[in-house]
């Protein structure tokens, strides 16, 4: 009998997943092993981990990887990689990490252009800490800060990173995608490995800004949390490649 799927090496053989049903960290995180394979960079690759869920990437990942102060991913990830430019150096953080308490820690690198690749998770929540409202939360969205849901006229709008960095002339390649579907998924491991390519390529800055669910703190079941990334997220997050310098030239 072929074989026709193998787990990534770059998970522990040891460990079993430790998020909760529906968390697709556990995804993402097999997704961003399988394309270290099959670009054949495990050994070049380093990890910058944010606070929060993504930081408990720590206990299953079989690569380089260190944990930033909390919102600094970027800042640290900019120091490795200028001091070791042959390596892959990626950020993983959330919502909160990357677009909140690291938000000029973010802009100041993807303003330089720094050649990083990074792996935004956006689940429109802080999730481990315990619901908080991010800067992802959608309008009237509930969390244990706006227990009311938010309100633009108290809380603002929801910020769209992809967008945001998109004013800025330096990043190169800035791309949303999702989870949600086994078409998604399939997406999204394009899109890393398209990111991890630009990088060993010297081309700067990219991200992949992936939709997710957080079935915990959205209060809801890993199936109803797929129903309502597609109902209300991606009407407020809509998927597709929002830079790539490489179709300009």
């Amino acid at each position: 009998m072929n074989k026709i799927y193998t787990r990534t090496k770059t998970i522990q053989e040891d460990k079993v997943s430790g998020f909760c049903p529906g968390c697709m960290h556990s995804t993402v995180i097999k997704l961003i092993g399988e394309v270290l394979e099959e670009l054949n960079v495990v050994d070049k690759a380093a990890c910058v981990l944010g606070i929060g869920c993504c930081g408990l990437h720590m206990d299953y990942i079989a690569y380089d990887n260190t944990t930033a102060p909390h919102g600094r991913a970027c800042a640290v990830a900019t120091g490795m990689k200028r001091s070791n430019p042959d390596s892959l150096v990626f950020t993983y953080q959330g919502d909160g990490d990357f677009a909140s308490i690291g938000l000029a820690e973010s802009m100041s690198a993807a303003n330089r252009g720094e050649n990083i690749t990074v792996i935004f998770i956006n689940n429109g929540i802080y999730g481990m800490t315990g619901g908080q409202m991010a800067p992802t939360t959608l309008v009237g969205m509930k969390a244990t800060t706006a227990p009311k849901g938010r309100d633009p006229k108290e809380h603002g709008y929801p910020m769209h990173m992809c967008e945001i960095l998109n004013q800025l002339t330096a990043p190169y390649y800035l791309e949303r995608t999702s989870c949600n579907t086994p078409a998604n998924v399939n997406k999204t491991k394009a899109a890393i490995k398209k990111a991890f390519r630009n990088q060993l390529d010297g081309k700067g800055f990219s991200m992949v800004e992936i939709v997710t669910g957080c079935p915990t703190n959205w209060g809801l079941d890993a199936l109803k949390s797929l129903d309502f990334i597609e109902e209300k997220m991606l009407p407020e997050y809509p998927l597709g490649v929002i830079r790539d310098r490489s179709k300009e030239a």
